[in-house]
C-alpha cells in the first residue's frame, strides 16, 4: 500500500545510543497523539489477547547535525506540517511540565535540537529530508 503521507524523524548522529531510542519514541509519541488518523485499529491475536494501535505507515528515521535539525524544523514548518521537537534540555528533567517549559525558553532558531519529527504530504517530507541519511 502507498500513502499520501509520510512520517519521518530525524535524530542528532552524535547521541549516545539510548539518547537516539528515547528521542525516536518520544518524538514518535508526539506525532501518534497530534496526529489525528495517524494510528491504526487495535491489535488482537489468534488466542483473544488485544494490543494496542500502532502508526499505521511506516516511520522512516534519519540522522543529521545540529544544523540539518534545525533546517528540517524550520522547512516543515514552513510547509504548515506536522512536527515534534525534543532538544538537548529535555535529558535534564523528569516530566512533561518541565519539557514543555524547557521549550517555551527558547526562540525557535535556538532550540539546541537532538531530534525532530515531521508527518505530511510523502513529496513534501521527501523535500524536508532531502540530503539526510537514514539512520543506520
Amino acid at each position: 500500500m502507498r500513502f499520501d503521507t509520510k512520517i519521518a524523524i530525524v535524530v542528532r548522529a552524535d547521541l549516545a545510543a539510548w539518547q537516539r531510542l528515547n528521542v525516536t519514541a518520544f518524538l514518535a509519541g508526539g506525532l501518534a497523539g497530534g496526529v489525528a488518523g495517524a494510528v491504526g485499529e487495535p491489535y488482537q491475536d489468534a488466542s483473544g489477547n488485544t494490543y494496542l494501535a500502532l502508526f499505521r505507515q511506516p516511520v522512516l528515521v534519519y540522522e543529521g547535525d545540529l544544523e540539518a535539525l534545525r533546517g528540517v524544523r524550520e522547512k516543515a514548518m514552513g510547509r504548515g506540517m506536522d512536527v515534534a521537537v525534543y532538544i538537548e534540555e529535555m535529558f535534564k528533567t523528569g516530566h512533561d511540565e518541565d519539557n514543555r517549559a524547557a521549550v517555551a525558553g527558547v526562540r525557535a532558531e535556538e532550540l539546541d535540537l537532538v531530534g525532530v519529527a515531521v508527518h505530511g504530504g510523502r513529496n513534501g517530507v521527501d523535500k524536508v529530508m532531502k540530503g539526510l541519511r537514514l539512520h543506520p
